[in-house]
């Protein structure tokens, strides 16, 4: 048999969990896979909502990887700033097959300086921060340019990993592991995009989401002066 497939996906203070979970449930449904969570340091690590995560490996013992994924949250704001995270992301992507983000995790590949001259995806509240990375906003749920695969707002995580699947082996395996999850979307309500939803849901969004916007922007611009 050969080596599995090395897919880690980053774990932080503050991610959004359906960023990573679903993702994470994707890969772990292949044959002969390693599925990492990786963080500094193997403690529970709070989310943004009740569930903890707790870390498999550390930045320092995770494997070289075929794939790393970065969520996104709330948390992903002082991940621009962490040079350590930034570092392990350089690292990584020099032997890695493919460099992937779900959500405002493109955020992160951007500080990173790893999104400059690709077309990117992220939560439709961020993308006014993607062009200081020198990237280019897709409003695609997911986005392919060469081995950058970024997927949009939070859902889109279970979108990205399938499209990822298909690619690794092939459409049948991810066509599989999406009947076997039975991921068959009916929402209740189309309001899922700001293309979609109502004008009154849309503006009271907005203007819930505006300090969380305005403080994002802010360490979007700390991070450009810093380390690009």
């Amino acid at each position: 048999m050969s080596n599995p497939l090395q897919i880690g996906l980053l774990v932080f203070p503050h991610v959004t969990q359906l960023d990573l979970t679903g993702p994470a449930q994707v890969f772990s449904s292949l044959p002969n896979v390693a599925v990492h969570l990786v963080w500094k340091r193997i403690e529970a690590v709070p989310s943004d909502s009740v569930i903890t995560l707790t870390p498999t490996t550390t930045m320092a013992d995770c494997p070289q990887l075929d794939v790393i994924c970065v969520p996104g949250g709330f948390g992903t704001d002082e991940l621009m700033l962490d040079e350590e995270v930034l570092e392990f992301l350089r690292k990584q992507e020099k032997g890695a097959k493919y460099i992937t983000s779900v959500c405002t995790g493109s955020l992160v590949l951007g500080a990173a300086g790893l999104l400059k001259g690709y077309e990117a995806a992220t939560h439709w509240s961020a993308v006014d921060a993607l062009p200081f990375f020198g990237a280019t906003v897709s409003r695609q749920r997911v986005c392919v340019d060469r081995n950058r695969i970024t997927g949009g707002g939070i859902t889109a995580g279970i979108d990205f990993a399938l499209t990822l699947v298909s690619m690794l082996i092939d459409r049948q395996a991810a066509e599989m592991i999406q009947l076997r999850m039975e991921y068959n979307p009916a929402p209740p309500f189309n309001a899922g995009s700001p293309e979609t939803a109502p004008t009154e849901v849309l503006a009271a969004m907005k203007e819930r989401v505006a300090p969380a916007q305005a403080r994002r922007l802010e360490f979007v611009r700390r991070a450009v002066g810093t380390s690009i």
